[in-house]
């Protein structure tokens, strides 16, 4: 696969294609911290009871820390998403990352020259997809914009260092699953969990935040989640953004 320049390509989805809603189906779908986010608040469910009824861990590319799965539900002989109607996806204003990039997957170049990251889009074609018969144009530029991606970018990238530094198996000698991984997978999937683990342990008054930023924190979940990475690499990496009292 070569990577997408500044050329266009052809996709559209919509009901009066052929093959419409046939990728909700019998789908392998990642889960990033910020789509949960995005599906819980979607059908107004606490993050907890989101994770236990529509995802399922698997073990990944991180050796360390799982992988989280949409879990299917059965609807006759297929295995289907949970979120999907005959009228279409009903979140799809909230629709996850893999759904929102497709047909690009995007990869990140994290060792770039002069410390800036680049990344990179390519064009998937799957044999059942018709989208690609249509007669629209985007370029890759036009198709994050129309898909609304780069606050899923944004988002993903910073999990995404988390993510790296987790790799480093930075909790040795619990084992899996011991309180220290626990306690980062709350802060990264279960944030309602952790919106009310720190207020009780009052985590946000230990450190130097302006008014600005301690509002982001206290009345966002996107706020308190970039919180949440920043302080995770404080714990288990030693450096981040974060000053203390």
């Amino acid at each position: 696969m070569q990577p997408l320049g500044k050329e266009s390509f052809s996709f559209l989805c919509h009901p009066q294609v052929a093959c419409f809603t046939v990728c909700c189906k019998g789908v392998d779908l990642d889960l990033y911290p910020y789509d949960i986010i995005r599906l819980k608040k979607s059908i107004n469910m606490d993050s907890e009871m989101f994770m236990r009824t529509h995802t399922e861990l698997k073990s990944g590319g991180n050796p360390y820390f799982p992988t989280v799965k949409l879990k299917l539900v059965q609807n006759g002989e297929e295995r289907v998403c949970p979120f999907l109607a005959k009228t279409g996806c009903t979140v799809y204003p909230n629709r996850p990352t893999a759904c929102r990039t497709y047909p690009l997957e995007r990869a990140v170049d994290r060792s770039p020259q002069k410390g800036v990251f680049r990344d990179y889009y390519f064009l998937t074609n799957h044999a059942y997809c018709l989208g690609h018969q249509e007669s629209n144009h985007f370029t890759v530029k036009q198709w994050v914009r129309n898909q609304r991606l780069d606050e899923f970018n944004l988002m993903n990238d910073l999990w995404a260092e988390v993510d790296t530094l987790f790799a480093t198996n930075p909790w040795q000698g619990e084992g899996s699953g011991g309180p220290n991984q626990q306690l980062a997978f709350m802060v990264c999937y279960d944030i309602d969990g952790f919106r009310r683990y720190v207020e009780k342990n009052q985590i946000i008054e230990m450190f130097l935040l302006n008014r600005e930023q301690k509002k982001r924190v206290i009345d966002s979940d996107e706020g308190l989640l970039k919180f949440g990475f920043d302080w995770l690499k404080m714990i288990f990496g030693g450096v981040s953004s974060l000053r203390r009292r």
